[in-house]
């Protein structure tokens, strides 16, 4: 039987890894590995935002990061207070937060209900209650917080919609509640697919998601 790869195991590891190395230094001779960085908008671009949430915040990064439009997708909290907002405590599934992706588009590029599609149909499994394949708890939860009443009624049509067409085998759990605050993940979590592709976890959950983006829907991924 396939052993079992969660988050928490992970991240512990990462967090104690990227803690050494910052004591060790780069070693002589090596460059740092470069952080991917999000498209620059057109100076007249009126970027909006909305904070989505749907499992462990590294594939919904990858995922949105790639889009055509998006010109930041930031891991982090959202649903709890700032005093909660550690990935350690996060975990414990008792502060009310979900690990998020803090997405930064330009609708004149990329539509909400484009960014809608993506999330249901490639990001996570919507019919999934406070779990996300390997992971569970509240903290991996599917939930939407809009910032405009737009993005909610958009939202709520959505799901409405999929849900009339059967497009999933059971009904969609989504949450679709306003935005009250973020607060940005850790260092380590940044662009952490893009770091660590060869990691069990990376490659078993969240590989398949941006292929399967390439492939679905081909004419909203940004160039490489």
């Amino acid at each position: 039987m396939q052993q079992k790869i969660t988050r928490r195991a992970l991240a512990g590891t990462a967090l104690a890894l990227a803690a050494a190395l910052a004591l060790a230094g780069p070693k002589a001779g090596s460059a740092a590995t470069p952080s991917p960085a999000a498209s620059q908008p057109p100076q007249n671009a009126k970027l909006e935002k909305v904070v989505l949430a749907g499992g462990c915040f590294w594939g919904m990064e990858a995922v949105f990061g790639a889009l055509k439009g998006v010109h930041g997708a930031m891991p982090g909290y959202s649903g709890g207070s700032k005093d909660t907002a550690h990935y350690e405590v996060v975990s414990t599934g008792t502060t009310g937060h979900a690990e998020s992706v803090e997405v930064a588009y330009d609708p004149a590029v990329i539509s909400f209900r484009q960014l809608l599609e993506v999330y249901f149909l490639v990001a996570h499994d919507p019919t999934q209650l406070n779990r996300q394949g390997p992971d569970s708890g509240t903290q991996y939860r599917s939930a939407i917080f809009y910032t405009t009443d737009a993005q909610r009624r958009a939202a709520e049509a959505e799901i409405a919609k999929l849900n009339a067409a059967k497009t999933f085998a059971t009904p969609i759990v989504t949450q679709v509640v306003a935005y009250r605050a973020f607060y940005p993940a850790e260092d380590y979590h940044r662009h952490y697919v893009a770091l660590h592709p060869d990691q069990p976890y990376v490659a078993i959950n969240d590989l398949p998601k941006l292929q399967q983006l390439k492939e679905r829907y081909p004419n909203l991924v940004a160039a490489q």
